[in-house]
């Protein structure tokens, strides 16, 4: 019996948020934005204060209601739906603990409030102690614990009722750097052991990087790219974006002058472009470049190549142990940066201040970016 494969069914999305809009007043927080999440995603909104991600996470929860648009999950249209009765927990940046219960009854709560049965809901928070390694802890008030460890019993909290849809907002921020980056990796394993989908919201750069397995970077309401951690940083559309997510350096007001199906060459103030493929626009438009710091090398001596290079002088050095970060003039009186990993624990030909240096990458370092609107 043959198959009829011509036809591929599309899985709905588990989430799917369609031209969902929140205005207040004259003022657009969030303008029509639309997305599809998959079940057992982390999906992290990426941006700066007052882009409209906590607008739209909190439309999520059901604590706004959308001007227009609609919310489905799991096939249902949850858009009008109150937060109570909405399959989904929210875990705040505060964490919300009640200060007069131990950590056993702070997970238990919810539980409770339920009428969840009593041999039920011991079972269910040893099970959550368990799972955020917190058993020997739970006679403690949460004044007793660490960040850390009040982190995880809010994360415990709220997945002891085992929601379709967990909601982070700001999960780490309350953490000193130190802690946050010990506690990301905790969290994402946790989360993933439960299988829950995810949507967080964060300012931090890292901490999406590092927890989410898509991003969503927003910028006035709007989403201005979306895709993996390594497609957002590797191959940013905007020059908002390639600024926003890591450190960049950006050759703006380049000319394309040729452009062929195997090649092409920009020409910016400070540099030719010498790029092996083609690349989109014509000859003679406008394109922006960009170039991680650390896609750059950095030497006295000049590279023997054709284009992909520029001198200056080092004015700025930055040495953050495992490498060290140049700030180099150009001629323009552009500065760039080049971040050089730190190999050797002495080197006596080390670059220093006021040297003058030259500064070279390939084509595979080069990214072309729209240019930003004047």
């Amino acid at each position: 019996m043959s198959i009829d494969t011509s036809k591929t069914v599309k899985k709905p999305a588990y989430l799917s948020i369609d031209n969902l809009e929140k205005k207040f007043g004259q003022h657009v927080a969030v303008n029509k934005v639309s997305i599809d999440i998959n079940q057992g995603d982390i999906f992290a909104l990426l941006g700066s204060s007052g882009c409209g991600k906590s607008t739209l996470l909190r439309m999520l929860a059901g604590f706004e209601t959308p001007t227009s648009g609609r919310i489905m999950l799991d096939g249902k249209d949850i858009s009008n739906v109150p937060p109570h009765l909405r399959p989904i927990n929210m875990m705040f940046q505060s964490y919300a603990l009640f200060p007069h219960l131990s950590v056993w009854d702070n997970i238990a709560s919810g539980l409770r409030r339920d009428g969840m049965a009593k041999d039920k809901v011991a079972e269910k928070v040893e099970a959550m102690l368990k799972m955020t390694q917190l058993t020997k802890f739970a006679k403690r008030k949460p004044h007793q614990l660490s960040g850390g460890q009040q982190q995880r019993v809010a994360l415990a909290r709220s997945l002891a009722k085992e929601p379709q849809l967990l909601l982070l907002d700001e999960p780490l921020g309350a953490l000193d750097k130190k802690l946050r980056e010990e506690t990301q990796l905790e969290l994402v394993n946790i989360i993933e052991s439960v299988g829950v989908t995810c949507v967080m919201v964060t300012h931090d750069q890292e901490e999406a990087m590092t927890m989410a397995s898509r991003i969503a970077i927003m910028s006035e309401g709007t989403f201005l790219q979306v895709g993996s951690p390594r497609e957002i940083y590797e191959t940013p559309r905007t020059e908002f974006v390639a600024d926003f997510i890591g450190n960049v350096n950006l050759f703006t007001n380049g000319e394309i002058m040729i452009d062929t199906t195997e090649a092409a060459e920009v020409k910016t103030e400070d540099a030719l472009h010498v790029i092996d493929h083609a690349i989109p626009g014509q000859v003679g438009g406008k394109v922006t470049i960009a170039i991680r710091p650390e896609k750059m090398d950095i030497s006295r001596n000049a590279p023997e190549q054709r284009g992909n290079q520029c001198s200056g002088v080092i004015k700025e050095i930055s040495y953050y142990g495992s490498d060290t970060l140049y700030h180099v003039k150009l001629a323009s009186g552009k500065t760039i940066k080049v971040q050089a990993t730190n190999t050797e624990r002495f080197n006596g030909a080390s670059l220093t201040w006021e040297d003058a240096v030259h500064v070279s990458w390939t084509s595979d370092a080069i990214v072309i970016v729209a240019p930003s609107r004047a």
